[in-house]
């Protein structure tokens, strides 16, 4: 590995306040991304209940590689050279993107066309047990929302996570999948060994991974009224769970399984482990020792009687930067660049949906009518401006 550190990773900022270390950022910061999705059909699922959740997940393994760089090159190119046992060849091209072309909009009066004034509310419950607790639920009014008015008693944790290397935040970029190899990723390959990323705009980067940083375990996630339970993910560090679900006199439901008031905005994604750590310790994550939870049954019947949940378990991470911090504080350290592998394992189903979602299916099959296309849906630009707030 040539000397590759396996450190956790602290803003540059923050290095440079330990001491009179001068810290100078990292000239390339890559990433892998690895999810595991247990993946299943959700037949019927409006779409902006899919977008809330994250979208219907397909099973399988994906992967998302980024690559980012202070350096730049007439014509960018880049490679991660992977383990043989990945099974995905020598190495995975990581494409630069063409930056999309900014244009310049008409001005507005400041009114969509075509929206209409958000309508419907959203009714927030959260905690595991057979009942609802008191002070639930809070009630969100998408028309005051969109107002601009900060819906009362309401809690939603900062959680403090990295941002990936990205096209508007690099010199150069390149990543992985893309148009020129979008292959997937196999169920029975691993990433345990050598990792070498080449190219002109970027110093090399080598590290390893081992057994405690590969693929995590497919959730087993399973159902039975209200409750649901899962198989312990061996390199979880702790798990979380949101439910979706509503009636036809505009309302939605949320549920979460945090023992506090917490919307969760940012925690359906990879979190990391500190992070994690923290809020099992404020009683918003579940321990990694848990194994089931019930969903109280009044949120149950008002979100429809067979709701959307989708779990989470987290995962390790391991970081990597070259060169190591120097240990005398008079030498600056410079480094040339930074790694990241981070990990999640994620689930999906609906509770009590073997009938509904037989006949959803039916439905889906019978052949599309041609329609006009149907206006806008005032709960969904209720939701919409509600994750304006929150950061979704």
């Amino acid at each position: 590995m040539r000397g590759a550190l396996l450190v956790v990773l602290l803003p540059a900022a923050a290095l440079a306040q330990t001491g009179k270390q001068v810290v100078k950022p990292p000239i390339a910061q890559y990433w892998m991304s690895v999810e595991t999705a247990a993946g299943m059909s959700m037949p019927g699922m409006s779409s902006i209940l899919s977008g809330m959740m994250g979208g219907p997940g397909r099973g399988g393994r994906t992967m998302t590689l980024q690559l980012g760089s202070q350096q730049s090159a007439p014509a960018p190119k880049a490679d991660h050279l992977v383990p043989a046992g990945l099974k995905m060849g020598e190495a995975l091209p990581l494409v630069t993107p063409q930056r999309p072309k900014v244009e310049r909009s008409a001005p507005s009066d400041g009114t969509p066309g075509g929206m209409e004034r958000p309508k419907g509310r959203m009714l927030i419950y959260w905690g595991c047990g057979d009942n609802v607790r008191a002070g639930q639920p809070v009630v969100i009014d998408f028309a005051k929302v969109a107002e601009g008015q900060t819906p009362p008693n309401m809690a939603s944790r900062r959680v403090s996570a990295p941002t990936p290397p990205a096209l508007g935040r690099s010199r150069t970029y390149g990543d992985w999948p893309n148009p020129e190899d979008p292959k997937s990723v196999p169920e029975d390959g691993s990433l345990r060994g050598e990792h070498t990323v080449k190219g002109n705009y970027a110093p090399e980067i080598r590290f390893a991974l081992g057994e405690t940083h590969d693929f995590m375990e497919k959730v087993a996630l399973s159902s039975e009224g209200n409750r649901f339970r899962w198989k312990s993910v061996p390199t979880a560090t702790g798990y979380f769970a949101t439910l979706f679900g509503g009636t036809g006199e505009k309302e939605v439901v949320f549920w979460s399984s945090s023992e506090v008031q917490e919307m969760g905005a940012m925690l359906m994604d990879y979190v990391p482990p500190a992070e994690v750590a923290r809020l099992i310790r404020e009683k918003v994550v579940l321990p990694p020792a848990t194994t089931e939870c019930v969903v109280p049954g009044e949120v149950v019947q008002r979100a429809g009687g067979a709701p959307f949940l989708s779990f989470i378990a987290y995962g390790p991470e391991a970081n990597f930067v070259q060169p190591p911090r120097p240990s005398d504080p008079k030498i600056p350290w410079e480094m040339q660049w930074t790694a990241k592998a981070r990990f999640k394992s994620t689930a999906q189903l609906m509770l009590g949906a073997s009938a509904q979602g037989t006949q959803a299916e039916t439905e889906s099959q019978k052949p599309e009518k041609t329609e006009a296309p149907a206006p806008a849906d005032p709960v969904e630009q209720g939701i919409k401006a509600l994750r304006g707030i929150f950061g979704r």
